[in-house]
């Protein structure tokens, strides 16, 4: 089978198009895939390390307003769909997947254009625009949410599937993933990520967690600062007391956070849907401190998913300075029976087979299209 992916801007859209890239391999180690990305976006860095091969279009997104850029963005998205259909054409795949970001617009409606059967994947409760724009093209929809069904008022088929970022992480060892921070097995952590880029609003306030977590006297805090922020958060941390800084590992990135996922007591991150599709998966309670600055704010929207079925507490980003976060850490590791029951919770609402229906989705389709 021949699968081109597209996908990017963030990790968010990048990370579910390669879950359902290694899906594929698993099933048919002879499958052939091409990763269409943008060459200024996060997917040019990413992709390549994955092993997919990799290639390019020049694509901006529409601002929200009406201006003269967003004439300059019409122009470069038909001169992009002009290249899709030129990579597609020399590709020759069974079947397209986009999972969001703009730089998938021009492939997916490139290859509905061509006659090449699409599947689109949304992460999130509240939809994207490319998304949103590309539903009326897709042969299929899968969604991440049940609550999405309705925001997709032309899509011809929507199937929930839940997020393929959940099979990939079920895969994960926990035993690798507590050596790769040189923390003895078995121990608990709490972990502190703000996604690929980080989190400035969770950076400022791990001083303040690591003082609750040393409270707890046998937890490990990691922290996942990101690039952008791993200086300033290690000279703030280096400040504290050393009783705060005993079991501490603060790190800019992480290669294996399914790994590190996997061996972790407790979650505080956003509520990215990747993010939350792989600790549903391996039943990791979680603090989701939902970003202000998504469109359509649909972080909340993510948080509060899970927290109504108690996997999750949600504490805004409003809410990081006070005492509320502290309290909540406390509450949960301080508590075996509460961090148990989120766990059980959590699990509840996993889909762990998630690329596998993806995957056996686009199987269907590319047969239904040799057939056209």
């Amino acid at each position: 089978m021949r699968v081109v992916l597209s996908g990017g801007g963030t990790g968010g859209h990048i990370y579910p198009a390669a879950a359902v890239g290694r899906q594929l391999k698993r099933e048919d180690p002879n499958a052939e895939l091409l990763y269409i990305g943008s060459a200024g976006g996060l997917e040019s860095r990413i992709v390549p390390k994955l092993g997919f091969p990799f290639e390019t279009i020049e694509i901006s997104g529409f601002k929200r307003k009406l201006s003269l850029d967003n004439v300059r963005t019409v122009i470069r998205f038909l001169r992009a769909v002009r290249r899709s259909k030129e990579l597609l054409r020399a590709f020759r795949p069974d079947a397209v997947v986009g999972t969001g970001g703009y730089v998938c617009g021009p492939v997916v409606y490139a290859a509905a254009k061509l006659g090449i059967p699409t599947l689109i994947h949304e992460q999130n409760v509240e939809p994207g625009m490319a998304n949103v724009f590309l539903s009326r093209y897709a042969d299929v929809i899968a969604i991440s949410f049940p609550e999405s069904k309705t925001r997709f008022r032309k899509g011809r088929r929507i199937i929930h599937t839940g997020n393929p970022c959940a099979t990939n992480v079920i895969h994960a060892d926990r035993a690798r993933g507590y050596a790769s921070l040189g923390i003895p097995a078995g121990s608990r952590i709490v972990l502190v990520v703000g996604g690929s880029r980080g989190a400035r609003a969770l950076n400022e306030a791990i001083p303040g967690i690591a003082d609750a977590v040393s409270r707890l006297g046998d937890v490990w805090l990691v922290a996942v600062t990101g690039d952008v922020y791993y200086e300033q958060t290690r000279e703030r941390l280096e400040r504290l007391p050393a009783d705060q800084t005993r079991r501490l590992r603060v790190v800019p990135y992480l290669d294996n956070m399914p790994e590190v996922l996997a061996a972790s007591s407790l979650v505080i991150s956003r509520a990215g849907a990747s993010m939350l599709a792989e600790i549903t998966a391996l039943g990791v309670p979680s603090i989701l401190v939902p970003s202000p600055n998504v469109t359509h704010n649909h972080q909340e929207a993510n948080a509060r998913s899970l927290r109504d079925e108690g996997a999750a507490v949600m504490v805004l980003e409003s809410e990081l300075a006070g005492p509320k976060l502290a309290g909540e850490i406390g509450r949960i590791m301080g508590d075996e029976a509460v961090r148990l029951a989120m766990s059980k919770a959590a699990k509840s609402l996993a889909m762990p087979d998630a690329a596998e229906r993806i995957t056996a989705e686009l199987r269907v389709i590319a047969a239904r299209g040799k057939r056209g």
